[in-house]
């Protein structure tokens, strides 16, 4: 995540976190959640980023995002988590940042409150991509933020599904544009949807 985005991405937690807590889908090594708890313990709100840690498709061996120092040597397996509580705990985070080990779909559907802020950013295939923005978009409450990161017009430029779901949030009406930022695009929850 560039700078200018992560900034955005603050600014944007700002707001969410004094209607609710915020929510992260998709981890890896927790840069974007250190800008979304460094919004949390501004507004006294927390942070619960989930994640398996496994790596989305595009990390896997063979991929142009793999990186081999984030696999285990004992399971040969991705595992992003020891990089993510290092960040957190170098940025003295651990008290707003909550990590849950887990896939995003499985906790939203046991997950029982609204949240003042939905960042997606987990799995950017179709099929996981489309099932955060249903199980989680829905949660948002009335005044709160959902963020997409890798929103792409273009093809060219990258992965559909990103883009699919933020054009899925406008349509729904629940929904409007209120900043974008390089391939972060910001929406608030209207009071109507």
């Amino acid at each position: 995540m560039p700078p200018a985005e992560g900034l955005a991405l603050y600014r944007s937690a700002l707001v969410g976190s004094r209607v609710g807590p915020i929510v992260e889908l998709g981890t890896y090594c927790g840069k974007s959640a250190v800008y979304l708890g460094a919004a949390a313990r501004e507004t006294g709100s927390v942070v619960f980023t989930i994640d398996h840690h496994r790596g989305s498709e595009e990390m896997q061996a063979g991929w142009d995002h793999h990186d081999e120092s984030l696999v285990d040597s004992a399971t040969g397996l991705m595992d992003s988590l020891p990089e993510f509580r290092g960040l957190v705990d170098r940025a003295g985070l651990g008290d707003v940042v909550i990590g849950i080990l887990g896939d995003t779909v499985t906790v939203g559907r046991f997950w029982g409150a609204g949240v003042g802020m939905v960042f997606i950013d987990g799995g950017h295939g179709a099929e996981p991509a489309h099932r955060d923005y249903e199980t989680w978009a829905p949660r948002v409450l009335a005044g709160g933020v959902l963020a997409i990161h890798d929103v792409f017009p273009d093809p060219a430029d990258g992965g559909r599904p990103p883009h699919e779901i933020y054009l899925r949030a406008l349509d729904s009406g629940m929904f409007e544009e209120t900043a974008a930022e390089g391939s972060l695009r910001i929406l608030t929850r209207s009071a109507r949807g």
